[in-house]
């Protein structure tokens, strides 16, 4: 399944670089013109992300997610600033299809928890962004900002014990980058854990990267700057994944 992302800041789509806010690309284009375009073009999903929502609570786009799911024939992954059950609530009244939650895994596991309780396991996105570190990967949380010192493999094991399905990885160091995907992080987490459905974030640079992480059996890939740097047509991308 192929993921187009469309990252929210400020009213505008835009990609970050490593995470780095200070680092951010903005593409004079409409955030539900870019959703429809990718509907058109066979996109059966988008990735959205509240960057804003991220970084304060207070300055959420949630009319212009709102806007986003109105888009006919497409249904919405999003998450960014996902701090409690209500927001999880607020993000599937208006519309979406599955909420990404990520810093609150680590930080408040009892609230999420409560959240797949609530919703269900296929409503509830896990995003786990990594950072390599001594041969292993630690979870950043915050918007990217803290490392959270708790590894992946941790983090993972907890939540199969709440019946985690869909978790989305992004290595942060390949972010925004174009030097393409981590094959050996998405390689060892599909074998590890057979039972989740693991997309991939993070370099995606050409239809080369989702012909490999497709033989790793990977559920998903999310492509962002590759899209709107021309790098990867998403017809292409789309008929690459259908065909693995």
């Amino acid at each position: 399944m192929i993921y187009p992302a469309i990252d929210l800041l400020n009213g505008s789509c835009v990609r970050l670089y490593k995470g780095q806010f200070d680092c951010a690309t903005s593409y004079d284009v409409s955030p539900t013109d870019v959703a429809l375009e990718y509907q058109k073009q066979g996109a059966n999903w988008v990735h959205v992300v509240d960057l804003d929502g991220a970084r304060s609570t207070l300055n959420r786009q949630s009319d212009l997610i709102k806007d986003i799911v109105s888009v006919e024939g497409i249904k919405v992954q999003t998450g960014g600033g996902v701090r409690a059950i209500s927001d999880v609530e607020k993000l599937l009244d208006i519309g979406a299809a599955r909420v990404v939650i990520g810093s609150l895994a680590v930080k408040e596991p009892d609230s999420v928890r409560d959240c797949f309780r609530s919703f269900g396991a296929d409503k509830i996105c896990l995003a786990i962004d990594v950072i390599p570190y001594a041969e292993q990967f630690q979870v950043a949380v915050s918007g990217w900002q803290e490392n959270s010192g708790v590894y992946l493999s941790a983090v993972l094991e907890m939540y199969l014990d709440y019946g985690l399905r869909h978790v989305l990885c992004t290595d942060i160091s390949r972010d925004g980058t174009l030097e393409g995907c981590n094959l050996g992080l998405y390689a060892s987490l599909v074998t590890q854990y057979p039972s989740l459905d693991i997309q991939a974030s993070g370099g995606v640079r050409g239809i080369e990267d989702i012909q490999e992480l497709c033989k790793l059996n990977v559920g998903g890939v999310v492509i962002g700057k590759a899209l709107y740097e021309r790098k990867i047509d998403l017809v292409s991308a789309v008929k690459a994944a259908s065909s693995c």
